[in-house]
């Protein structure tokens, strides 16, 4: 049995596959190193029911988590599950690479993600080629959730937003100042935190405001991840996440005005994944 996952900062997609046939689909919280110890990480594979429950036939576990970029940070993916599973092979890579396999059509292209963070690669079929590094969501995740996050924050706090939206912000959570900037500078998971306002986001996504900020923040992120390639024009360009897949029409055409040629569109690259992995 093979034991795959894909994992954002929010959440993780498991699926546990035999041969052709998927066992066992299931969900955990994210597996992001960078903000998780691998002590944490084990706690969440402890608690997985379905893990356990097939942990004995399971020989290879690929997981593809963000976070994942360096060889340090994956190894405490790594060790976190060679203590549920010593004797497995496992293979933990970054989550843009899961994007590029899930997409991947026989053909070069470019994929991105734009979920609660944002990257891009170019795949040929053999290698993972990145032209902009994806700083997080401090110094970057530019059209990602918590690029969004932070705006509308950052609009509500100086009084930028429309009246009737921020009357309806206030309304829906009742945030002060002290109480926002608390749980971005104190509490852990700020990433998480940011990208949570993005259902209010799409609630009201028919306001020219935020029809025209997420319309600016996805320019800023196809300038900055997309247009460095090259060949961008002649490629197809894939995207996966919660962002593209619900924000699809202002996209499409802020890829179009672009000269960006759109493939397709995943909500979750875990499905394709599977089916990546079946086949290889």
């Amino acid at each position: 049995m093979k034991l795959i996952a894909v994992s954002g900062s929010t959440k993780c997609d498991w699926r546990i596959v035999d041969g052709e046939n998927i066992v066992a689909s299931f969900y955990s919280n994210g597996l992001n190193p960078f903000f998780h110890s691998q002590e944490h990480v084990v706690e969440i594979l402890e608690e997985l029911e379905p893990l356990q429950k097939h942990r004995d036939p399971i020989k290879e576990v690929y997981i593809y988590s963000a976070g994942c970029g360096s060889k340090s940070l994956q190894k405490i993916v790594r060790n976190a599950v060679y203590e549920i599973l010593p004797k497995a092979h496992v293979l933990v890579n970054h989550d843009i690479v899961a994007s590029a396999l899930a997409t991947y059509e026989g053909v070069s292209a470019i994929t991105c993600i734009l979920g609660t963070g944002s990257n891009s690669c170019y795949f040929d079929g053999d290698i993972v080629r990145q032209e902009t590094p994806a700083l997080d969501y401090v110094l970057g995740d530019e059209g990602g959730g918590s690029y969004y996050g932070k705006q509308l924050l950052s609009a509500f706090l100086h009084g930028k937003l429309p009246p009737e939206l921020h009357a309806a912000f206030k309304n829906e959570y009742d945030l002060t100042k002290e109480d926002i900037l608390e749980r971005v500078y104190m509490q852990p998971y700020a990433n998480v935190y940011l990208a949570s306002f993005m259902s209010f986001i799409q609630k009201n996504k028919e306001h020219d405001f935020m029809t025209t900020m997420v319309k600016e923040g996805m320019t800023l992120f196809m300038e900055l991840f997309i247009l460095p390639y090259h060949q961008y024009k002649s490629l197809k360009t894939h995207f996966t996440g919660s962002i593209a897949y619900y924000f699809e029409d202002i996209l499409c055409d802020v890829a179009s005005g672009l000269h960006i040629n759109t493939g397709s569109i995943m909500k979750e690259p875990i499905e394709g994944l599977v089916k990546y992995h079946i086949k290889k």
